[in-house]
């Protein structure tokens, strides 16, 4: 069975991207345009690995990683925040947020799968 991911990206272009990438690697894809949608797909179909976005309209996606690590039905999802923030500290607080790594943008697609590969096996190990 694939692994399952919901990408939170509301940059359409951004998104797509990224859904072909992880589909071409045979992972099976869930794609969300705000981070309501997000936390619902993320609670419907309990994903073994949530990619966030953090500039989000509406809710931003330090908001969305907090609530679903405070649900204790999603706190165990590893999430990866996917930002083009740069700046001192920024990583820090994404971090301190929630989120369990931390990928700049513009995703390289090489870097995209190797952080994916590095997040995955640790959910497996964590449920044995």
């Amino acid at each position: 069975m694939p692994k399952r991911i919901v990408v939170v990206e509301d940059n359409a272009v951004n998104r797509k991207l990224v859904e072909i990438i992880l589909s071409k690697a045979g992972y099976e894809v869930s794609p969300a345009a705000d981070a309501e949608q997000g936390i619902a797909l993320a609670r419907s179909g309990h994903p073994d690995l949530i990619l966030m976005d953090i500039h989000l309209p509406g809710m931003d996606g330090l908001a969305a990683t907090r609530l679903l690590k405070e649900d204790p039905a999603t706190r165990r999802i590893p999430i990866m925040a996917l930002t083009a923030l740069a700046m001192n500290g920024d990583e820090e607080r994404i971090l301190a947020a929630g989120c369990d790594a931390y990928l700049g943008k513009p995703v390289r697609h090489e870097s995209l799968l190797e952080a994916v590969a590095r997040l995955l096996p640790a959910r497996g190990e964590a449920d044995a």
